[in-house]
């Protein structure tokens, strides 16, 4: 996707997400997060995001920043502060791709916020819109590139130690848009191909049903699965961010 695109989805999910927490209702539950109300999904939003703008303003050489000054203000107000910062965000990765930035991964340039941010203010768009009822599907090409986005980044994450296995592999398929991935539970981490190849576990399905199981935001059921029934429950465990 093109970083204009993944600007446009941060804007339409954050608005998308705002109107569902206020349907719902600031003291609604979030059954896909289910230890959070929607106040606490838009004090997650509204900090990420601005969390997000400041590393990326940042060299690589500068390090992390916690964003220990971001103030997250009363729920009544949390609504208007996640318009806010989404805009500020849009702003501050408004630049070249390629440009340096701080990353938790390399390579470290501000694509890698552009196409983080897009997804995840995706995810959580979902998150509201089931705290409200129902959640809109993901558009097919973004919700593809949110299952390459997850299989690249699962062993890639610095805060987790690598996703191994005894050969175990697991076939991807989209049947709405051009994705397949082949998953190998290989000894020394995780392995990942864009190819077609007959795995002991075949999941296929649309791109937004199969982003929101693996995200943990939607049920198996919509997807076809054939083969290996254990390694499903693998799988989805290791997809957990």
């Amino acid at each position: 996707m093109e970083p204009a695109e993944y600007l446009d989805t941060i804007r339409s999910s954050a608005t998308a997400l705002v109107d569902a927490a206020v349907a719902a209702g600031l003291d609604a539950p979030v059954p896909s997060c289910p230890d959070w109300t929607v106040a606490d999904l838009l004090a997650h939003v509204g900090r990420v995001h601005r969390w997000a703008a400041g590393n990326s303003v940042r060299s690589p050489e500068d390090g992390f920043w916690m964003g220990e000054e971001i103030e997250i203000p009363e729920p009544v107000e949390r609504s208007g502060w996640v318009r806010d910062g989404a805009e500020a965000l849009i702003s501050t990765l408004d630049r070249p791709a390629d440009e340096p930035a701080w990353t938790f991964v390399p390579p470290h340039t501000v694509a890698f916020w552009q196409r983080r941010q897009a997804q995840e203010t995706t995810m959580h768009r979902i998150d509201a819109q089931l705290a409200a009822g129902t959640a809109d599907p993901i558009d097919p090409a973004l919700a593809a590139d949110g299952i390459d986005e997850l299989l690249w980044l699962l062993p890639r994450r610095p805060w987790a130690g690598p996703i191994t296995g005894n050969g175990e592999t697991v076939h991807l398929h989209c049947t709405d848009v051009e994705g397949e991935w082949f998953i190998v539970f290989a000894p020394a981490g995780l392995q990942v191909e864009r190819v077609h190849a007959k795995g002991d576990l075949a999941v296929r399905g649309t791109a937004s049903d199969m982003l929101q199981w693996c995200s943990g935001r939607g049920p198996v059921e919509p997807l076809d699965v054939f083969g290996d029934a254990a390694l499903l429950a693998t799988f989805r465990r290791a997809t957990t961010f």
